[in-house]
């Protein structure tokens, strides 16, 4: 065999195991899309709340706003309260008129949050407090199996 059939035979081989770690990444890709599909799930039906990653590790949803923005100022103020506020109460807070517009447009931004279980809670109609004051939630303490995720 010449020097040229072996570099060839070489190169094809390479190729083939290129192939294989190229599908065994898209394999691990699509399992990682999958666990953050189910974190995603289950921190929606949880309310938000905190867990573990089964190995002990905790994992937070992500739970970030904006600086300088309405909702974050919106934030600021409940802490600074340290209890829901009425959304009139609220407006007066972040030193906004308290008309109609403005009700509706920051009601509306904070029960987006509210509708995904993130950050702010609606303990009241019209009122809003946040999830870490302490709302109670579903337990979400359950095991995965230990086959979960294995590909064989």
């Amino acid at each position: 065999m010449s020097a040229i059939e072996n570099l060839q035979k070489l190169y094809e081989k390479k190729q083939v195991e290129v192939r294989q770690l190229e599908m065994h990444l898209k394999e691990a890709n699509a399992y990682l899309q999958a666990l953050q599909d189910s974190i995603k799930v289950i921190s929606r039906e949880s309310g938000g709340a905190a867990g573990t990653t089964g190995t002990g590790e905790s994992w937070e949803p992500q739970q970030t706003l904006r600086p300088g923005s309405e909702t974050a100022k919106a934030r600021d103020a409940l802490k600074l309260a340290g209890k829901p506020l009425h959304i009139s109460a609220l407006l007066q807070q972040l030193g906004r008129p308290v008309d109609k517009k403005n009700r509706a447009s920051l009601s509306g931004s904070l029960a987006a949050y509210v509708r995904t279980g993130q950050i702010f809670t609606r303990p009241a109609p019209n009122t809003f407090g946040l999830v870490e004051f302490g709302q109670d939630r579903p337990s979400t303490d359950k095991k995965l199996p230990e086959t979960f995720g294995t590909t064989q």
